[in-house]
């Protein structure tokens, strides 16, 4: 189950707030003010819930080789898994502020790490705010356990990966916005467009007009479309930094379309070399 509704979450709660079948944990973030989550967790969050931050636990450190977000060691990730009380057969749930493009960060790095079992809130935070659902500002300690790894159920690629395979047939999708993907507008990167070669394929045609994710059937319409005749195995998700290209990638997998890889260093990482050419315009 790669969504889980508010209502549902909801019923799975115990009147403790937390079991240990079940941890939720917050990833609200905002790009342009990195503590505004974690004040926002401490202000009101799921009951039970524990937080991860964006650029601490679902990222590693940037170096002058990578992206801005580059994917967190394996170990680390584990061990911050284990100290939140997840383990084999734990239900993680990962919710964010709305439209889940941090939350699906968390769900492509636990399955990153062999683990089934996690789901995104539907429409985030927003969606258990409007449904009334009850809220905390405590947090309890929490019993750590031991998180292993298990074989990657995801994949990833690397710039060099990337670069041989531009015209090689395979399918590079950005999921930033277009006027970010066309060079315009760029508030985040020291270089503006996208990767020669990529389209476009921004994350936000994943959701309603709500925040929630679109229907499994418009998804798998929507996507059958976009790819055409390539298969899943063919297709690189992308985005700024590795993180919204998750939500395509979740998308995806509830289109019925599993199997396509992640660029986690993203043009963010592509442009750390001044001798990659980078396009600029329309896809």
């Amino acid at each position: 189950m790669h969504l889980i509704e508010a209502a549902h979450l909801a019923h799975a709660l115990p009147a403790s707030g937390a079991t240990p079948k079940l941890v939720i944990v917050d990833c609200r973030h905002d790009l342009a003010r990195p503590d505004w989550g974690r004040q926002e967790f401490a202000a009101a969050h799921i009951p039970g819930a524990v937080f991860a931050h964006l650029d601490h636990a679902l990222s590693g450190p940037v170096t002058a080789q990578s992206g801005r977000h580059p994917l967190p060691d394996p170990a680390t990730l584990a061990a911050f898994l284990g100290a939140a009380g997840v383990d084999a057969n734990t239900h993680v749930v990962a919710y964010d502020q709305d439209k889940s493009m941090f939350a699906a960060r968390l769900w492509w790095l636990l399955r990153w790490l062999g683990h089934e079992r996690v789901s995104v809130l539907n429409g985030g935070l927003a969606a258990w705010r409007a449904a009334q659902l009850p809220l905390e500002a405590t947090q309890a300690p929490r019993t750590g356990v031991r998180f292993i790894a298990r074989p990657a159920l995801v994949q990833w690629v690397t710039t060099a990966e990337v670069a041989r395979a531009l015209g090689a047939g395979y399918l590079l999708l950005d999921a930033r916005a277009p006027d970010r993907f066309a060079g315009q507008n760029e508030t985040l990167d020291p270089v503006a467009g996208h990767v020669p070669g990529a389209r476009n394929q921004p994350f936000a045609q994943n959701l309603a007009t709500d925040g929630h994710l679109q229907p499994a059937p418009v998804l798998a319409k929507m996507w059958h479309t976009v790819l055409g005749a390539t298969p899943p195995s063919q297709v690189v998700a992308m985005c700024g930094s590795g993180v919204t290209a998750c939500h395509n990638l979740l998308a995806m997998q509830l289109a019925g379309l599993p199997g396509a890889r992640l660029y986690a260093g993203s043009f963010s990482e592509w442009i750390r070399d001044p001798a990659r050419k980078v396009a600029t315009g329309p896809a």
